[in-house]
């Protein structure tokens, strides 16, 4: 049995913050242990990716403390922010880095380039960690996330029941979101926002104050985070996941909406086209727009809620798309597959 060290953000399994990397991580550990890796776990503080001296001292601690040759994975979020401990360590050290989010900084081109590989969670990602920073292509691997079978989502003949499943965070693009409900406020719908209210709670007053200027406060409910069968029951109640991202390295809520025959309104930012992907058929399960353009996710909004041959379509093409989704042991092979390549 090979034995696999996993450093990871302390927050990995924070029920208040739940977050599609934090679940990335956690399947990952899970499928790696059920590949036959004994996964050594270290949780690390700090504020990550903005850790201070002690936490980047912590982290290097942390890594002093692993035996020689040890081969180690380490979350993108604690690795590019700290190329001053991921240097020496590698002299000593197999390690891998995962990327999530590419912060796009120098720090983050000597960590990685300090790496013996690199994994990425979509196409888009390894294209722009190699655009960036010079990487070579046999270095990059991309291991996209795995998601869970799921009985198929019946829908209402209308498509009325609209979900957005994201941390409310001006990243995630409430407020587009928000302004573009307000432009089919004569149509009946409802939203629901499910995702942490903590990140950005100045973000979430303002969206409050921003629904009720528009009196949509009654129709769009912010719930808060929602995790297990409590998610499950939000997208079994959906017609239509709506995702106003302003950047997505992947979207994870898509695939899951996807993996129920729910098809999914979002915008073209970085991977989401990849996540959304295509049916057998060459049909796309969704409609994609520009990103921070409320005007486009609105007119989008109303062909899907005026146009019921237009809902028949993508809910044929979602469940068509849902057959051709991969699960997490997958995901675990192909890391698994780099982790073996990085230890020779």
């Amino acid at each position: 049995m090979r034995e696999l060290h996993v450093v990871l953000p302390n927050d990995i399994d924070d029920p208040a913050t739940p977050s599609g990397g934090n679940t990335y991580d956690r399947r990952v550990c899970q499928g790696l242990a059920a590949l036959g890796w004994a996964v050594r776990e270290h949780a690390v503080a700090g504020a990550w990716p903005r850790p201070s001296d002690a936490e980047r001292a912590g982290l290097a601690r942390v890594l002093a403390g692993l035996p020689d040759g040890a081969v180690v994975l380490l979350d993108g979020l604690v690795a590019s922010c700290a190329p001053d401990v991921l240097v020496p360590a590698a002299r000593r050290l197999s390690l891998v880095v995962l990327v999530h989010l590419p912060l796009g900084d120098e720090s983050e081109a000597d960590a990685l380039s300090a790496a013996r590989a690199v994994v990425t969670t979509s196409h888009w990602t390894k294209a722009r960690l190699r655009e960036a920073y010079g990487l070579p292509a046999d270095r990059v691997h991309v291991a996209t996330p795995g998601v869970d079978p799921a009985p198929p989502v019946p829908g209402s003949d209308a498509g009325t029941r609209l979900l957005c499943v994201a941390a409310v965070t001006p990243h995630k693009g409430h407020d587009v979101l928000a302004d573009a409900l307000a432009k089919v406020a004569d149509l009946t719908w409802s939203c629901v926002c499910v995702g942490a209210l903590s990140r950005d709670p100045g973000f979430v007053a303002r969206l409050r104050r921003r629904l009720d200027g528009y009196g949509l406060a009654d129709r769009v409910r912010l719930v808060g985070p929602r995790t297990g069968s409590d998610l499950d029951a939000a997208y079994a109640a959906a017609d239509l996941l709506v995702l106003a991202s302003r950047g997505e390295t992947y979207g994870m809520v898509v695939t899951e909406a996807l993996a129920r025959g729910i098809p999914a309104l979002a915008t073209a930012a970085n991977g989401l086209p990849e996540a959304v992907g295509r049916a057998p058929d060459g049909s796309t399960p969704g409609i994609l727009v520009e990103p921070a353009a409320p005007g486009a996710l609105a007119d989008a909004l109303r062909r899907w809620l005026t146009e019921p041959d237009l809902r028949g379509h993508l809910r044929r093409s979602a469940l068509a798309r849902r057959a051709t989704l991969t699960g997490w042991a997958v995901t675990a092979v192909r890391i698994s597959n780099v982790l073996n390549g990085a230890s020779t």
